[in-house]
C-alpha cells in the first residue's frame, strides 16, 4: 500500500529534521573532531596511523634470549621491516651468533625478500645481514678469497651464488673495491645467467663505482633481461642511496633521447627517471630536460 500525500510529507519532514539535527551536532567542536576521526579511520587514504609506539616491547626483549636463533631472526626481521626502534640494534648484536645456526626457511625467506624491497636502506641492510648469516658466510677477507675462484670461472650455479655472496659481503664493508673488480670481470660474460648475477651483485654492492657499469649494461647489453635488471638496480632495487641514483639522471636523460634504443628499453628509461625523481612527466625527452634544467 503506497503512502498517501500527507504521509509522504510527514516522512520528508522527518528526514529533513534529522539531517538538520545531524548537521548541528557535528558542527560542535567535540562532535566534529569525533566525526572526523571516525571518517579518517574508515578510509584507506590519508597519512599513516601508528598502531603503537613501534618499539620492541619489554616482553619481547626479555624473551629473545630464550628463543632459538631461527625464531630470534624471524621476529627481529619482522620488527625491522615495521620500523620498530631497537630491532636493527638487536640484529647487529646477535647476527654473528646466528651464522650457521639459521636457515632461509619459508618464513625467513619471505621476510628477507620483503626486507630487501623496503623503502628504507637500513631495513635492506638488516635483511642482507640476516641472509649472510643464513648462508653461513664469515664476514672476512678470507671468505672473499674462497669465493673468488668460483665467481671468476666456476660452473654456472656456484658462480651465480658466489657473485651474489660477494655483492652482499662488499656492501657490508668486506673489501668492496676488490669485490667490485671481481663482479666487473663477469659483466660481459657470454653466459646470460652469469651476467645477470654480476649485475645484481653490483646493485647490492652499492658503491659509487657501480653506477657507470650499470648504466653501460642498461644501454649496451644484448639481453633485455640484463638491461631490465640494470635499470632496476639504478632506479629502485639494490643498495644505492637516493643521492647515488640521482647522479645517474643526466645519463638517463641522454638515453631518453637516444632513438637507437629499442622501444622497450626506452620505456625502462622513462620508468627509471620517474622512480628516481618522483616526477610523472610524459615520455618526452624535451619535457624531462626542461624539468631537470629547472631543478639545477
Amino acid at each position: 500500500m503506497r503512502p498517501t500525500g500527507p504521509e509522504r510529507n510527514r516522512a520528508s519532514a522527518a528526514i529533513v529534521t534529522a539531517v538538520i539535527l545531524i548537521a548541528v551536532i557535528i558542527n560542535t567542536r567535540p562532535a566534529r573532531a569525533a566525526w572526523d576521526q571516525i571518517a579518517r579511520f574508515l578510509s584507506l587514504q590519508g597519512s599513516p596511523e601508528p598502531a603503537s609506539a613501534s618499539v620492541l616491547s619489554e616482553h619481547e626483549t626479555e624473551a629473545l634470549d630464550s628463543m632459538p636463533p631461527q625464531s630470534q631472526a624471524e621476529l627481529l626481521m619482522e620488527r625491522s621491516i615495521n620500523h620498530y626502534a631497537g630491532a636493527n640494534d638487536e640484529i647487529a648484536r646477535r647476527v654473528t651468533g646466528w651464522r650457521g645456526r639459521i636457515t632461509l626457511s619459508s618464513r625467513l625467506d619471505n621476510l628477507f625478500v620483503t626486507g630487501i624491497n623496503s623503502d628504507d636502506l637500513r631495513v635492506r641492510a638488516a635483511a642482507i645481514e640476516v641472509d649472510i648469516a643464513a648462508r653461513d658466510l664469515e664476514k672476512t677477507a678470507v671468505t672473499v678469497d674462497l669465493l673468488e675462484p668460483d665467481a671468476r670461472s666456476g660452473a654456472q650455479g656456484p658462480r651465480a651464488n658466489a657473485l651474489w655472496d660477494l655483492g652482499l659481503l662488499g656492501n657490508r664493508g668486506i673489501e668492496p673495491a676488490r669485490v667490485a673488480a671481481i663482479l666487473l670481470d663477469s659483466i660481459h660474460d657470454p653466459n646470460v645467467n652469469v651476467r645477470y648475477w654480476a649485475v645484481e651483485g653490483l646493485a647490492y654492492l652499492g658503491t659509487d663505482a657501480v653506477i657507470e657499469p650499470l648504466l653501460r649494461a642498461f644501454h649496451d647489453d644484448p639481453s633485455p633481461k640484463i638491461r631490465e635488471r640494470a635499470a632496476c638496480g639504478l632506479a629502485q632495487s639494490g643498495m644505492l642511496s637516493r643521492g647515488q641514483r640521482q647522479s645517474a639522471v643526466p645519463t638517463l636523460l641522454d638515453y631518453a633521447g637516444d632513438f637507437s634504443l629499442d622501444e622497450q628499453t626506452r620505456t625502462w628509461v622513462f620508468q627509471a627517471l620517474r622512480d628516481i625523481t618522483g616526477q610523472t612527466l610524459p615520455r618526452d625527452p624535451a619535457a624531462w630536460r626542461r624539468w631537470y634544467a629547472g631543478e639545477r
